[in-house]
Order: C-alpha cells, then sequence, then structure tokens
C-alpha cells in the first residue's frame, strides 16, 4: 500500500518544481523530502525524479502518481474538513501563504490572534509572491492565500478556487526631501514623465503596474534601480536615487529624507483571501478570513 505521506512528498515536488521548495512548503528539511520520494520510488519499483542540468525532472510515471496523490490529498482534505465541521471549532493544520508586505503587515496579529483564540488550529505563514499564490491554492499545495491585484491587473481566477475581499491598501508617490514634487499636496500622473524610478523587478505585479499606468500616461518609464522588498526601495528613495510607487500596507514610517505625496487618482491594490471551493465550510478557514477582514481597517490605518 502506498504512503500518504510520500505521495504528499511527491505532489508537493511536482507543485514547488525542487525538493528545496517542496521541503520549505511542507515544513521538512529537503533531506526528509529525498528519503521520502526515495521510499516511493523503491515501493513503486518506478524511477520518480530525474536530474535535469542542475534541477530535477519528474518522470511521465512521477506526473501520474503525483495527479493520482492530488486526488488523494483532497479526500483527505474532505474528511478532515468534514470533521472539523462536526466539532465546530477551528482545529488541525492550516497553511497560509501571503506576499511580502501582507506577510509583514497583517498576518502577524492576525496569526496571533487565531493562536490565543483557536488552541488547537495551527496554522502556518509562507511568504509567496502573488504570482503564484492562488495557483498553489488550486493544486491543492496550500489552503489559504492572501492575494493582490491591482485595477489593470485583475486577479486570476482558476476553476475551482474562491475568493473574499479583504479589503483596499492605497498607494502613494514616495520623493526625496528636495524633490520639486514634496511640496505638493497631490500629483497627476501625467506630471511623472522624465522621472527616475525604483521599483521591484520586471513580472512583479507593482513593476507591471508602473509601466502599464505610466506608458497610459504618455510616459516610458525609466527604471533606474530594482529591488524585491519596499523597506530597499524607500531606503533608495531616502539616497535620492529615484521616486517610487509604493503601497501603504507594511511600508512602516518613512524616514528622514522622504515624502509622501498623493496621487491623483491614487492608486489602489485590493487584496483577497483565496481558497479551494467548499472549503470555506471548514471553520479554520471561516475564521481565519473573518479574522483578516477584521483586523484590516487597523493595519491599514494612514
Amino acid at each position: 500500500m502506498l504512503d500518504l505521506q510520500r505521495l504528499r512528498a511527491l505532489h508537493a515536488v511536482s507543485v514547488h518544481g525542487t525538493v528545496g521548495a517542496a521541503a520549505a512548503a511542507l515544513g521538512y528539511t529537503p533531506s526528509a523530502v529525498s528519503q521520502q520520494i526515495a521510499k516511493l520510488e523503491r515501493e513503486t519499483r518506478t524511477v520518480l525524479l530525474e536530474r535535469e542540468g542542475r534541477g530535477i525532472r519528474l518522470t511521465d510515471e512521477a506526473l501520474q502518481l503525483a495527479a493520482t496523490a492530488r486526488e488523494l490529498l483532497a479526500i483527505v482534505e474532505r474528511a478532515e474538513t468534514e470533521l472539523e465541521e462536526r466539532r465546530g471549532v477551528p482545529s488541525g493544520r492550516l497553511d497560509v501563504v501571503a506576499f511580502p508586505s501582507a506577510a509583514r503587515g497583517l498576518l502577524p496579529p492576525v496569526l496571533a490572534e487565531l493562536a490565543r483564540a483557536h488552541p488547537a488550529l495551527d496554522a502556518r505563514l509562507a511568504e509567496v509572491d502573488p504570482h503564484l499564490s492562488v495557483d498553489l491554492v488550486a493544486k491543492g499545495a496550500v489552503d489559504l492565500a492572501v492575494a493582490h491585484d491591482w485595477d489593470i491587473a485583475p486577479l486570476p481566477a482558476p476553476a475551482g478556487v474562491e475568493q473574499a475581499v479583504i479589503g483596499d491598501d492605497l498607494c502613494d508617490l514616495l520623493v526625496p526631501g528636495d524633490h520639486p514634487f514634496a511640496g505638493r499636496t497631490g500629483v497627476r500622473r501625467e506630471e511623472l514623465g522624465g522621472e527616475r524610478w525604483v521599483c521591484q523587478p520586471p513580472g512583479r505585479v507593482c513593476h507591471d503596474w508602473l509601466v502599464r499606468t505610466l506608458r497610459a500616461a504618455g510616459h516610458e518609464p525609466d527604471v533606474v534601480h530594482t529591488a524585491e522588498e519596499n523597506p530597499t526601495l524607500v531606503a533608495l528613495v531616502a539616497a535620492g536615487l529615484g521616486v517610487a510607487l509604493i503601497p501603504r500596507l507594511g511600508r512602516g514610517p518613512l524616514p528622514a529624507g522622504v515624502v509622501e505625496v498623493p496621487l491623483d487618482p491614487i492608486p489602489v491594490r485590493r487584496l483577497y483571501a483565496v481558497w479551494r471551493a467548499g472549503a470555506a465550510r471548514r471553520p479554520a478557514i471561516a475564521e481565519t478570513v473573518r479574522v483578516l477582514r477584521e483586523w484590516w481597517p487597523q493595519v491599514s490605518a494612514h
């Protein structure tokens, strides 16, 4: 009989692409995941992973087995949901993913409240890019995602996934203290031509939004510095190296030498809680979504 934990390990590798990423998602060491896969290979007498360059590739047999594992894990999830629903209290493990500023600015108080109020609930957080988080939910790799979108980049909605709005996060123009915009009460998007920008790397939602928005206003953005984390972008602005559009959530107090100037209209990104269809019956999901919404007005106040 195939071991469910070994199938879970294979499924995680198929979803995340590497043994290391699968181990991080499962809370194991890479060695432990490799051992689970090796035991599964011996049980099935089948090669499941092959070396490909510096990485690995799942064989055709592994892909088929991973698809079966996904079905089995979905059955187990339904059984666990039904049991938790009968108990009527949040319990069991809940894997949550969130993009960096939500993981920093929203999730800590939410997870702390859940831990205090529901000791039988084991909620675990992983920081994940919003491009990936919804797909992880759809594939059954995680239980709940906190994701976001912008007006020109709607959140993808794959089949079998449901979502609820948490709230709207406002975004401001940050400029050095000696910038001509520093004394303004507002700036129109049409005035942003000729600026040197610092922003997240290409492929990130915020970068794509900036490029598309400025082009729509008739400007080609001159992106001179890129960084993954908003605090790094703020530091670059403080050093006088450019201007940035940065959301308020998780931004923290601005350092000396950085001035916040509202754009007209103010850019808004919307935050969502995302889960698999039907999982809202699980008390842990319903309670986590409720607490996320409850905390939003407090963490988003500016």
